[in-house]
């Protein structure tokens, strides 16, 4: 499932060398949202339909493995059951983590989530529709300061180019989450050289994002292109590969703010 990171104080898809370095260092925060609409309005175009679908065992390998890294953490930061917790989701889509954190205990009505396509939150709603759900910016968080237990994010910095605007994101997300509340953080490590609209963000960056957290950090998620050479030949051979440190391309995070 990962291999420890170790607790610090203060603090995509691919396997690969990083190419940080020849990426735009920043961009016009307004242009910067147009760039992130424009590049899921290719993804929607361009990868097939089945491409996610749950008909493919590399699929269900990579969300078997992420929830086993979920609970494992929400257990060892005594979260889990869910019971009880107010939940809060960035780039939420149409609300598959949502349904997932209120299987293991959160009630509809306490989870809610934004993201930016109004069709994704259609979904939700449809799914989900006690919960409280929003299309919209996630620098400008529709939920009140010091409200939420968990604050979770799943593949969402990755897609941020833009540094203040990762920072923005991040400092709305600690406003959200009360005192002593745990952000869930699952992202890659690596950048993708064959799609330069997504970014890695190495474990220095998430500690500069949340400055006066602890931050327990695990690396998981067997490199994807590997995932889907070899999970339908031998999901016993996929377990084996994953236990190799390089071959995990992103980090699951447990970040705690602190109380106050």
């Amino acid at each position: 499932m990962g291999e420890s990171e170790g607790c610090c104080q203060r603090e995509n898809n691919s396997a690969c060398p990083d190419r940080s370095s020849s990426m735009p260092s920043a961009y016009p925060t307004g242009s910067e949202i147009e760039r992130i609409r424009a590049e899921y309005a290719r993804r929607g175009r361009e990868i097939p339909q089945d491409f996610y679908s749950w008909s493919r065992p590399v699929n269900q390998f990579f969300h078997c493995q992420t929830l086993r890294a979920c609970v494992a953490a929400l257990v060892r930061e005594a979260l889990f059951p869910l019971t009880g917790k107010t939940i809060v989701d960035i780039g939420c889509g149409s609300g598959e983590w949502l349904t997932e954190f209120i299987q293991w205990g959160a009630r509809c009505a306490d989870v809610g989530g934004i993201d930016l396509r109004p069709d994704k939150i259609e979904e939700a709603r449809k799914r989900l529709p006690e919960a409280n759900l929003h299309t919209g910016d996630a620098r400008r968080l529709p939920f009140p300061s010091n409200s939420a237990d968990l604050v979770s994010q799943f593949t969402v910095f990755t897609s941020i180019l833009e540094p203040h605007f990762k920072k923005a994101v991040a400092a709305e997300m600690l406003r959200v989450l009360k005192p002593g509340g745990l952000i869930l953080w699952y992202d890659f490590r690596f950048n993708n050289p064959s799609n330069s609209s997504v970014r890695g963000i190495k474990s220095e960056e998430i500690r500069t994002l949340f400055p006066g957290c602890r931050i327990h950090l695990r690396r998981v998620t067997l490199a994807p292109p590997v995932a889907r050479f070899v999970v339908p030949i031998t999901w016993i051979g996929a377990l084996l590969l994953e236990k190799i440190p390089i071959l995990r391309t992103h980090y699951l995070g447990a970040i705690r703010k602190t109380a106050i």
